[in-house]
């Protein structure tokens, strides 16, 4: 079967998100994702496993403290909503994750996925390096096209899954996140720059102010310098 008509089949029956993840949520779904995919002989993961995952001090933003008894809740709540299953078979519970088909994504997706859900807004460019271990992109233009499918995806098919961030003042390129916890707070562009135009305004105010307060002072001094000059009969040369 072509990529594309496994796309295609993906995409024929979508399934919306049922409700917004919470913070552990995300966390452990993205924890269960990237395991999958960087250490396959570990995978499924036990408990214990999941909680050292999404705990990692590295590969992490923003680094997470979740309990066992957290991390064991935000796994029963992703099994209610088909976002994670559990292996049988073993004496000791193991979990997979199970994004990739209920929300009916392509692999490429599922992994830009899970890389916002563990690293937080990133780049084309910053995705395509850190999901190195995941998949490998043949270029910055190719996560773009996915990137560009989640943003555009219909509300029949679930509703957007990423949202492109305004480019940030000096920054080169725009950056990309997750929507999956629900609609996110994003500052207006045209508000933080008018924001920082007005700052810059006030500061160039005070500037002016404080060197035309020196000028004066400055006029004072050379008024008080030539009355002394001329009591003591000196020349101004």
């Amino acid at each position: 079967m072509s990529a594309e008509t496994a796309t295609g089949a993906l995409e024929a029956h979508p399934v919306p998100l049922q409700r917004p993840l919470g913070a552990a949520e995300a966390r452990v779904l993205g924890t269960l994702m990237e395991k999958a995919r960087t250490v396959p002989d570990s995978y499924p993961l036990t408990l214990n496993m999941v909680v050292a995952g999404c705990n990692q001090r590295t590969s992490r933003e923003p680094v997470m403290q979740l309990s066992e008894a957290e991390v064991q809740q935000a796994l029963d709540a992703l099994r209610a909503l088909d976002l994670v299953a559990e292996a049988g078979g073993a004496r000791v519970p193991h979990y997979a994750h199970n994004l990739q088909r209920a929300l009916r994504i392509p692999e490429q997706s599922a992994v830009l996925l899970g890389l916002l859900m563990l690293r937080g807004p990133q780049t084309a460019a910053e995705l395509r390096q850190n999901g190195e271990r995941w998949y490998r992109f043949a270029d910055v233009s190719s996560v773009e096209a996915f990137l560009e499918e989640l943003q555009d995806r219909a509300a029949e098919r679930g509703g957007p899954l990423v949202l492109k961030l305004p480019r940030a003042p000096g920054a080169r390129e725009a950056r990309w996140m997750h929507r999956l916890c629900g609609e996110p707070d994003v500052p207006v562009a045209g508000a933080a720059l008018a924001a920082g135009s007005g700052a810059a305004s006030g500061a160039s105010a005070a500037l002016t102010e404080r060197v035309a307060a020196l000028e004066a002072e400055v006029a004072g001094l050379r008024t008080q310098v030539a009355r002394l000059m001329s009591e003591l009969g000196l020349s101004p040369d």
